[in-house]
């Protein structure tokens, strides 16, 4: 299939390259040209404005913006709503707020063109892992669309298979499900990440504590110079808390056991926020994600060996920087 791509940065440009290595067309855009050029060079077809991706795509075309959250997505897609024709798609790809899907989809479906959110997750290792996809929108679109999302997706692999699903949605086995309409995908997607807001500080409170037990504070028999690089490797193989973020925590601590490039000042993207909003709105508690959110607000003035620990986790799986100091 042919798609054109808005936005080149870490997960844009390598979203562009799994589909074109599994033989679909790309238009790809971005304002920085050096990013145009680079995947131009790797058999893109490139674009030097919105007005140029839309022009070289063919009817009914589709159009994935992979942009920051906010307002340089909503200026993207309300600059394409207007040139694009009935009968075209626009997706989301990036962590949009998922009342703003539903919002956008009303206003575009007005105009006869189709609104797909598709939450993402796979960071900087898409390119060889494949995305895990939650995605929102219209029956028809989404079927449509499948070949491009089955290409991202990582696929069944070798993760073993759970039992008793016989006759389930094959789609979730292979990493990408339909969520449901117009924002249910990102919703999916914003759970997702408070749900990893938690396992990430429960890591980054243990190891600290596991760090904390040579203190001088504690009687000296009860001190322990533990090595915590040997610890993580360890839980890597076999334990019930095995998992991506502890073999990241792992390497971290293997280049560098005292993580002294971080400062343990703790950003967040927003989605955190968004499900502990919702779990109030619902009247559900959410005890373990709030707290979760509130110590990355806590690092930002007070910052611990844990902190680090949570900017190397981020920093391996999404790339992300820490705050300016």
């Amino acid at each position: 299939m042919q798609i054109g791509i808005v936005g080149l940065g870490r997960m844009g440009a390598n979203i562009a390259r799994r589909l074109m290595r599994n033989g679909h067309e790309a238009v790809v855009f971005d304002r920085n040209e050096p990013a145009v050029a680079g995947l131009v060079g790797e058999g893109a077809t490139g674009a030097a404005s919105l007005a140029e991706v839309v022009q070289k795509l063919t009817a009914p075309r589709t159009v994935w913006v992979m942009l920051p959250a906010g307002g340089p997505t909503e200026q993207t897609i309300e600059a394409l709503s207007g040139l694009l024709s009935s009968g075209d798609t626009i997706i989301d790809g990036g962590n949009t707020f998922y009342k703003d899907d539903i919002r956008r989809a009303k206003a575009l479906s007005a105009k006869g063109l189709h609104y797909v959110d598709v939450g993402t997750s796979g960071g900087v290792w898409g390119l060889e892992r494949g995305y895990c996809m939650m995605i929102g929108g219209p029956d028809e679109t989404v079927t449509r669309l499948d070949p491009i999302f089955e290409a991202l997706a990582p696929g069944i692999g070798t993760i073993p298979r759970t039992k008793g699903r016989n006759g389930a949605d094959p789609r979730a086995e292979k990493g990408y499900i339909h969520a449901g309409p117009a924002g249910s995908g990102h919703f999916v997607k914003m759970v997702h990440n408070g749900i990893e807001y938690g396992l990430m500080a429960a890591f980054a409170e243990g190891f600290d504590i596991l760090k904390t037990k040579s203190s001088d504070r504690l009687p000296e028999d009860e001190r322990f110079n533990l090595n915590l690089t040997d610890v993580a490797e360890v839980w890597r193989r076999g334990s019930v808390i095995s998992s991506w973020l502890l073999d990241l925590s792992a390497q971290a601590l293997t280049e560098n056991h005292e993580l002294s490039q971080y400062s343990g000042k703790v950003a967040d993207s927003g989605e955190g926020q968004w499900t502990i909003d919702a779990a109030m709105e619902e009247a559900v508690p959410a005890y373990v994600l709030s707290a979760a959110l509130f110590a990355r607000y806590r690092s930002r003035s007070d910052n611990t060996f844990g902190d680090k620990l949570l900017s190397a986790m981020r920093h391996g799986f999404g790339g992300h920087v820490e705050m300016p100091q």
